[in-house]
């Protein structure tokens, strides 16, 4: 099949959207699918005003309009809700062209942290971004729940993946820090509720990995912590392997990729009751999920590492791929799509 995927995120950005992604276009490429992403790269973007980091597209619809016929995909997939992801919805609506979504960000929680905006307002937009879909993927069934409640329809639950031959227990870094080494990966922002895992009082050592606009003011506000900066590749893999126990703070989070990645390496996890954290755990007892992180922290101490691993090979970006085409079936298309003499820019 011919498949577009329109995506706001994208490299150089390093979050689990752009991960997952990547790894879904590699994945439908090997199984014989040929993959069009249309990303920010290809177009002129500004910096988003609250996140310099991130770049928004100037992405017009006519020129999109022309993409969809140039390539002619089987299914359209709108990943995301910005300038990209609205402008191919418009695309796609005045065409006549069906289309799936998916809510990977808790983006109202995300705003809300930055800004007084409420709730409501934020999740009355996305209900009306993802309306007209033929399905929604959603990471959890819990959050398909909780979408539902907030009247969202037409969901469709999505799972992620890692690659376990990267991401598995290896000799860790030399980094000398007092056991236990409690370990967290991320990209450092508000919304990441980092310093919730910086302020617990937990014996041994704190490692964090990753970089963000709030790097430089948790350093200086946490001189006792470890701040290791980006980590890619197998040099990532040796910082998981340094840890303990891996430490999810987040509370917006739809899912959290890192939580997974932490377990092929064999850390067992600490996290709030979320509904990424809590499907992942399932009943596996690879995690400690508890509203007092502190508690989850030392009760995951007496994790086997081998759980943990045994619970992360039940996700492979493999299967990841076989649910996405699953769930986008509903909007093949079967005619050509039309014509359009006039779209507004």
């Amino acid at each position: 099949m011919r498949i577009l995927i329109g995506t706001d995120a994208w490299l150089p950005q390093v979050n689990g959207v752009v991960r997952t992604l990547a790894n879904l276009a590699a994945e439908l490429r090997a199984m014989g699918h040929e993959v069009d992403l249309v990303t920010p790269a290809e177009f002129r973007t500004i910096a988003c005003p609250t996140y310099p980091e991130i770049r928004l597209a100037w992405a017009r619809r006519q020129a999109l309009h022309e993409r969809l016929r140039r390539f002619d995909p089987d299914i359209v997939h709108l990943a995301t809700e910005g300038p990209i992801g609205v402008q191919l919805r418009a695309v796609c609506l005045a065409s006549g062209t069906r289309f799936t979504t998916s809510f990977h960000t808790r983006f109202p929680e995300y705003v809300r942290s930055r800004a007084p905006v409420p709730l409501g307002l934020s999740y009355a937009l996305l209900r009306r971004f993802h309306a007209p879909a033929t399905t929604c993927l959603v990471t959890t069934g819990a959050m398909r729940n909780d979408l539902l409640a907030r009247g969202f329809g037409r969901l469709t639950t999505w799972s992620r993946g890692v690659d376990l031959a990267q991401f598995r227990p290896v000799e860790p870094v030399a980094l000398d820090l007092p056991r236990p080494v409690f370990v967290t990966v991320s990209r450092l922002a508000p919304e990441k509720n980092i310093e919730g895992f910086l302020n617990l009082d937990l014996p041994g050592s704190k490692l964090v990995v990753g970089d963000g606009p709030a790097l430089v003011s948790l350093r200086r506000r946490y001189p006792k912590v470890h701040f290791a900066g980006a980590r890619t590749g197998d040099d990532l893999v040796r910082h998981y392997a340094a840890g303990d126990v891996f430490v999810f703070p987040s509370r917006t989070d739809t899912f959290g990729i890192v939580l997974i990645e932490a377990l092929a390496c064999g850390l067992p996890f600490a996290a709030f009751p979320e509904p990424g954290p809590v499907e992942i755990a399932g009943v596996s007892g690879a995690g400690v999920i508890s509203t007092d992180l502190r508690a989850a922290c030392l009760a995951a101490l007496r994790i086997d590492p081998a759980r943990a691993v045994e619970r992360a090979r039940d996700f492979t970006w493999r299967a990841c791929a076989e649910g996405f085409l699953a769930a986008a079936e509903s909007c093949r298309r079967t005619r050509p799509l039309p014509e359009m003499a006039v779209l507004a820019a």
